[in-house]
């Protein structure tokens, strides 16, 4: 069954949002591996990439090799691939300079801005349960990150990148969904994979071949197994905003992956977290609910067709 076929219904959104959510949070758990098993994150971003190939032409496949190349549909496709890989770029430069306990609830907050824009120049609106659950989402996000470490010490350097790589994948999240509206989500993937082709010599550059790389199975081989999840779950992201607001899928996604992570570490690595994260996975849960119960979530332009 296509992912378009699979995407048509009235709870369309969620069935693809709940898709992103589990496959994210089973990436997050296991996304680790690859740095300290000796293959680098900037080599892992390269192998990513390359993942994105298999789902991008299985898409275009079902959607009978048809890529929308009007130079409206180019440019926010490229838009929505090239503000989060560029962010991931902007991230390796961030992760350098700072602590990570600190830059990643920072980054966290990207669904900020995709509510604001959306709410701002899509003129979405949601209920009072939605808006209770994106602010349930909104205050549990920086918690999953967030883990004090004594004795670390910092510069400010570390802000700005962060700020910037969470305004690209908030404004990431707009264009997805501003360009779901006149495209179609298949050709807005395929751009993102292409997008995330051409930075991979930006990311080969930036790695640090000084130091010891594993090319082992358990390097490359390990990173596509793993990372296959990521590029799945982008896909499924942009049929969730195909047919959900973002208002609701941009919170439910950021805050139900590290849940989905969260769980998974407590089950099956048995990872305890500890108070202040519980209280996130507390958090992260009761929005996660809120927001797929809530009645206003589903884009009623997208729904009809």
């Amino acid at each position: 069954m296509s992912a378009a076929a699979l995407s048509r219904g009235g709870n369309a959104w969620l069935f693809n949002a709940i898709i992103t959510v589990v496959l994210w949070g089973i990436w997050g758990a296991f996304s680790g591996i690859s740095p300290q098993r000796g293959f680098p994150e900037t080599l892992v971003y390269c192998v990513w990439a390359l993942t994105m190939i298999p789902p991008a032409l299985i898409v275009l496949w079902q959607a009978g090799w048809t890529l929308d190349r009007s130079p409206k549909a180019i440019a926010y496709g490229l838009a929505v691939g090239l503000l989060g890989a560029g962010g991931q770029m902007v991230l390796f430069y961030a992760v350098a300079r700072g602590p990570a306990y600190l830059i990643f609830p920072v980054i966290s907050l990207s669904p900020i801005v995709t509510i604001a824009l959306s709410f701002v120049l899509l003129r979405e609106r949601t209920g009072r349960l939605g808006a209770l659950g994106i602010l349930l989402a909104l205050l549990a996000l920086p918690t999953f990150d967030f883990s004090p470490a004594e004795g670390v010490g910092a510069s400010a350097s570390w802000l700005l990148p962060a700020l910037v790589v969470m305004l690209c994948w908030g404004v990431q999240a707009y264009f997805m969904k501003a360009a779901n509206e006149f495209m179609p989500a298949e050709s807005i993937f395929v751009y993102m994979t292409l997008s995330g082709l051409v930075l991979i010599p930006v990311a080969w550059a930036m790695t640090d071949f000084s130091q010891p790389v594993n090319w082992g199975l358990d390097g490359p081989g390990l990173a596509a197994l793993i990372q296959i999840l990521n590029a799945v779950g982008a896909l499924t992201l942009v049929f969730a905003f195909r047919y959900g607001k973002a208002i609701i899928v941009s919170p439910l996604a950021n805050a139900g992956a590290p849940l989905a992570t969260a769980l998974l570490s407590l089950v099956v690595l048995g990872v305890v977290p500890g108070p202040l994260k519980s209280v996130g996975i507390a958090l992260a849960l009761c929005a996660a609910l809120l927001l797929a119960i809530e009645p206003d979530s589903v884009d009623e332009d997208a729904a009809v067709e």
